[in-house]
């Protein structure tokens, strides 16, 4: 009865808050305590990691990441950098020779006090050593004993590492001056998961993590104030602008270094930003969430920095509104990086922006709490739903918190980049690994704009109303879990009713487009008008179609996709609304009559609201512009 007893209360630990049956998975937490040298960019840390196998799978071995061993010449990002036609600019100089701009890889010179590394030592699993091998990025480690499924072991290890030049997102002495961008920093363990190991190398991309707790101690000189993940411990101890309202902190004569201890619980990574010229604000926001902000003491921004807090206490109002609420009780904006990055309960930014500039990467960052920190997609392998998603919220929390001068939809540089892109003929299947795009031109489009597309089109396949439904229940169902491109598509389904896997099928597995056109208007008889449509591409989509008439009345007419098995109903509220049979995908037109004759008809357009992804809109509208 008492194995039995014990066996229940483990499974009741390990009870996942997903909706998928089967679904399950890992479970990891770190204790770190960690010694910064500042003036060497050196640091030193022992780990130890309780790693919980919810899987029905034995495992033999473990794999982890050690990121800052890709800041060195000759590592596989370098590579990459050398290789890729249109390399990162932040990562190369350019510069002229023999009369042609010649792009040379910043990590190609990096000398040894320059580079970065993570070194590991004195590895052990429940105090017995274990066998490791470093290749490249990852660490890989043959256990002492298996792991069997739902059991746990204890992994430790001391680790040494070197802060390498900002390059990309992590780094030592920014171009802003910052000191130190501690990203993706320590020994982080791969992720395992129903597909397997995702022991992916490091080549400026995209992450995945295991979700647990971290409990991290830094020892720093004390003149750095820290800005980080977590919940800050001993505030009261520490000082530096976190101590509680009226306590005075006093450090002892003798006192060199402070040691910073931080709990992140429910994460899935841990990142800190510090230097000795920190400006350390906090505001509270909705739902008494700490907000801070951790910048440079420089006179050109302080104004900008200022006027930035409140702004972001109502970016979080909007997200908690529309997508679901923030579930934590800490972010902290924080001043470094190489542009902006998101990471658990805070974001390393570039700070010397304009203020509308300054709002709008804060924006974006912060929206990234819910499109990956608490809904931690596998953004390797899709990353349109990571950033796509996260620009879909943030364009909309934009336009409202800093509405532009002239109104404007916040989505249409998304569709003008997607349809750029799929014209070039350089386009790639969304489902195409971060790492193995072409080009980072196309990867930029394919992430951002085609994934917010997803979104905004979405809301035309199902209506905006669903749509709005959709992402507070995605965010509901799948929070602190994994989802994948299937569930947001199921989530879709249930709430809206309709049948919509050819939508992601043909959206993300593929690159073909959707191109509808006018290709008839004409006399049917004295009082009726022909209309034939043609389909020119190959993904078939529904067809909201507006006619004007010379009266200046206006009739709607829906035509479906039988493939969705399911009918909008008229988004145009006091316009008479006309469902009309399916068009079925192997016809290539279909023809419909309007019971008005051609001379009363002023316009038909395809598509009124631009929601569609339509390719070429030129023959959209009857008659053409």
């Amino acid at each position: 009865m008492k194995k039995l007893l014990l066996l229940l209360t483990s499974c009741i630990g390990f009870a996942q808050n997903n909706p998928n049956p089967g679904y399950w998975q890992q479970h990891v937490d770190y204790k770190m305590d960690v010694k910064m040298d500042v003036k060497k960019f050196q640091y030193t840390g022992k780990q130890e990691i309780v790693y919980t196998n919810n899987s029905n799978d034995t495992l033999h071995k473990v794999y982890y990441h050690l990121y800052n061993n890709a800041f060195q010449p000759g590592s596989e990002m370098d590579a990459r950098l050398q290789a890729i036609s249109d390399p990162d600019k932040r990562m190369v100089k350019t510069f002229k020779k023999e009369g042609k701009d010649v792009k040379e890889s910043r990590i190609s010179t990096l000398k040894p006090n320059e580079i970065g590394y993570l070194n590991i030592a004195n590895f052990k699993q429940d105090g017995v050593a274990a066998t490791t091998k470093v290749v490249g990025t990852i660490l890989e480690v043959t256990l002492a004993k298996a792991i069997l499924p739902k059991q746990k072991t204890t992994l430790s290890l001391d680790f040494n590492g070197q802060v390498p030049l900002q390059i990309r997102r992590s780094g030592r002495l920014s171009e802003e001056g910052v000191a130190l961008s501690m990203t993706q920093w320590y020994p982080k363990l791969c992720e395992y998961d129903f597909e397997g190991w995702h022991a992916n190398p490091y080549i400026a991309r995209e992450f995945h993590g295991v979700w647990g707790n971290f409990d991290v101690k830094i020892t720093i000189d004390k003149a750095y104030t820290i800005g980080g993940t977590g919940y800050l411990q001993n505030k009261n101890e520490i000082g530096h602008g976190y101590q509680d309202a009226g306590v005075q902190v006093v450090y002892p004569k003798k006192t060199k270094n402070l040691t910073w201890h931080f709990y992140a619980p429910n994460v899935h990574d841990f990142a800190w930003g510090a230097d000795n010229e920190f400006i350390h604000d906090m505001i509270l926001g909705p739902n008494n969430v700490e907000l801070h902000f951790l910048y440079k003491n420089k006179k050109e921004n302080l104004e900008n920095w200022k006027k930035m807090q409140p702004k972001t206490a109502e970016l979080l109002a909007f997200f908690n509104e529309n997508v679901g609420p923030y579930p934590y009780k800490q972010y902290s904006v924080i001043q470094g990086g190489d542009g902006g990055m998101e990471y658990g309960m805070c974001t390393l930014i570039t700070g010397n922006r304009a203020f509308g500039s300054l709002v709008g990467v804060t924006a974006h960052e912060l929206a990234h709490s819910w499109f990956q920190f608490v809904l931690a997609t596998n953004e390797t392998k899709h990353e349109w739903m990571d950033e796509g998603f996260t620009s879909y919220i943030s364009n909309l929390a934009m336009n409202k918190v800093l509405p532009p001068k002239k109104p404007e939809v916040p989505y249409e540089d998304a569709y003008n980049n997607y349809i750029y892109l799929a014209k070039s003929g350089k386009e790639q299947p969304l489902s195409t690994h971060a790492d193995r795009y072409d080009l980072n031109m196309a990867y930029g489009i394919s992430a951002y704009s085609k994934g917010e597309v997803f979104l905004v089109q979405l809301g035309y396949l199902i209506g905006q109303e669903n749509l709005n439904k959709t992402i507070k229940r995605y965010y509901n169902e799948y929070k602190f879990t994994h989802p994948t491109p299937n569930d947001i598509k199921r989530v879709a389904e249930k709430v809206s009713g309709a049948n919509l896997d050819w939508y992601l099928l043909d959206w993300t597995l593929t690159t073909n487009t959707i191109d509808y056109g006018i290709k008839e208007v004409s006399e049917a008889n004295a009082a009726n008008t022909k209309v034939v449509f043609e389909r020119k591409g190959r993904m078939p989509m529904p067809l909201d179609v507006m006619v004007e008439y010379t009266d200046g009345t206006k009739e709607f007419f829906y035509i479906p996709n039988t493939l969705m098995r399911w009918e909008k109903p008229n988004p145009y509220a006091g316009i008479k609304g006309n469902v009309l049979k399916g068009w079925d995908w192997a016809f290539p037109t279909f023809t419909f009559e309007i019971a008005k004759p051609k001379a009363k008809i002023k316009s038909i357009t395809i598509d009124p609201e631009n929601l569609m992804a339509d390719v070429n809109k030129e023959d959209n509208i009857f008659p053409k512009k």
